[in-house]
């Protein structure tokens, strides 16, 4: 009965575990898909907004992430948001924010 308990305990803590590297894991993607979204749009910000958040776009779509929010500031700055999605079990979603500026 105890060896039972024991083992329902350590499942317990393994999962919880799990879940808690799952999550980091899927932060860092989150944040490697806006900063390298953030560079694409800062390179791209002097042929203007739509060009810029379009590159953002397309380079957050290759890493995995949604671009839900871009802005290009007047000096080129681009300021932008990713969103990171896990479906399963329990889903998770991971919104980062990047800045870059021009090259």
């Amino acid at each position: 009965m105890v060896a039972a308990a024991c083992a329902a305990v350590l499942v317990v803590v393994a999962t919880a575990v799990l879940a808690v590297v799952g999550v980091a894991d899927l932060r860092q993607r989150a944040a490697l898909a806006a900063d390298l979204a953030a560079l694409a749009a800062a390179d791209r910000a002097l042929l203007g907004t739509d060009a810029a958040c379009g590159s953002a776009a397309v380079v957050a779509a290759a890493n995995g992430a949604r671009l839900t929010r871009c802005h290009v500031a007047a000096d080129g700055v681009a300021d932008l948001t990713v969103v990171v999605s896990l479906t399963g079990a329990a889903p998770v979603t991971v919104a980062v924010r990047s800045r870059a500026g021009p090259p």
